[in-house]
């Protein structure tokens, strides 16, 4: 009886297999053509990044004036940030959105940080990183749990200088506490 199990399971896994395989044809018969591969010389830009961004963060180097060693360098009128490590690296650039509250050019040295709260214009923030203040309100970089980053209500105080989640993790990981921030026109 051994035997003849044995020879029903065979069967059995051969049909399995050969009903797969002919399943696996017909989808892929029935499937549309593949668009051709795009040439190693074009690559696409990511999808998480127009184009143009892309190029403005290759094109805008570290602000002259800006200070030496590993900083954040913070640039009020480009809207950008640039997480400044080890002499040789190249630097991380993104742009951000200002706050209505700007901190005044110079240096200063993360004081504080809150892994999320909610933000002075009542909304859900992560990785929230306070370097100084101004006009009585406490000015960080910091990313909307919802990720977005729309411009701040002009007619509130607030100090919370915008970027995406993932910017928002990179600046996270970058400035600790008493990291060096510098703050440029």
């Amino acid at each position: 009886m051994a035997r003849s199990s044995s020879g029903i399971v065979a069967g059995l896994t051969i049909a399995a297999v050969a009903a797969v395989g002919f399943l696996g044809y017909q989808a892929s018969a029935t499937a549309p053509a593949r668009p051709p591969k795009a040439a190693a010389q074009d690559p696409a830009p990511a999808p998480s990044l127009p184009a143009a961004k892309q190029d403005a963060a290759k094109a805008a180097p570290v602000p002259e004036g800006s200070g030496i060693g590993t900083r954040v360098v913070y640039s009020v009128g480009q809207k950008r940030v640039w997480l400044v490590g080890e002499s040789g690296q190249e630097p991380k650039s993104f742009t951000v959105m200002p706050s209505t509250v700007h901190p005044k050019a110079g240096t200063y040295v993360v004081g504080s940080r809150s892994g999320s709260v909610t933000g002075s214009d009542g909304v859900p923030i992560e990785h929230v990183v306070r370097f100084a203040t101004a006009e009585g309100v406490a000015v960080g970089f910091s990313a909307r749990s919802d990720g977005a980053t729309p411009a701040p209500d002009a007619a509130k105080k607030t100090g919370g200088i915008r970027m995406t989640r993932a910017d928002g993790d990179a600046m996270w990981a970058f400035a600790t506490i008493n990291s060096k921030v510098v703050v440029v026109p």
